[in-house]
């Protein structure tokens, strides 16, 4: 059974995540952001995981600390859901267009965090939130989850059709890349570990 629970508990944020690696798309997500909510439910239905994260924080002073947290939570879940890695692909890509925009992310659970991110929108918005919190919730999540991740915006302008292109993309590209394939009887790596 690929899953975990996750809790971490501050100052500043209370967070719960339940993740099943193997799930069929179905989510509980309360962050107090909605805009986040909606993102992260985009991530769990296309990457077919089982995702329940309920997060409360200072929400009132800004979203930074919340997102933040989420991802360390989520990228924590992921690193203790996929174990040792025997028989995993590895690798993912997916490139996924939302009308004006097309997004691509690659990812690779090597066990060392590396994020490139080829997306100028910094300091806009899209509704209340600032669209620089994706970056913060991707560099939380690859250095906890220890997983390389590269997000190319190859064009767009609406933010909000950037985002769901990046979260769309990003959970069919962690769905490949924790995807068993039986002819994989160990870790896929040449030195014999991840």
């Amino acid at each position: 059974m690929r899953r975990a629970f996750v809790e971490r508990k501050s100052s500043e944020t209370d967070i719960r995540v339940e993740l099943n690696i193997d799930g069929s798309g179905k989510y509980e997500i309360s962050t107090s952001i909605p805009f986040f909510d909606h993102m992260l439910s985009l991530m769990a239905k296309h990457a077919l995981f089982d995702l329940f994260i309920h997060a409360k924080g200072d929400v009132d002073v800004d979203y930074h600390h919340t997102v933040e947290d989420v991802g360390i939570c989520l990228g924590e879940a992921l690193k203790k859901a996929v174990g040792d890695k025997r028989g995993i692909n590895r690798y993912g890509e997916a490139t996924v267009p939302m009308d004006e925009t097309l997004a691509q992310s690659v990812v690779d659970l090597s066990g060392r965090p590396y994020l490139v991110y080829n997306v100028d929108v910094r300091r806009k918005r899209s509704g209340k939130f600032d669209m620089e919190l994706i970056e913060t919730f991707l560099q939380a999540f690859c250095v906890h989850g220890g997983v390389t991740i590269h997000i190319n915006l190859i064009y767009g302008r609406n933010m909000h059709h950037i985002a769901e292109a990046i979260f769309k993309s990003l959970g069919r590209a962690i769905k490949e890349a924790t995807r068993e394939d039986e002819r994989l009887t160990d870790v896929p790596s040449t030195k014999g570990f991840l």
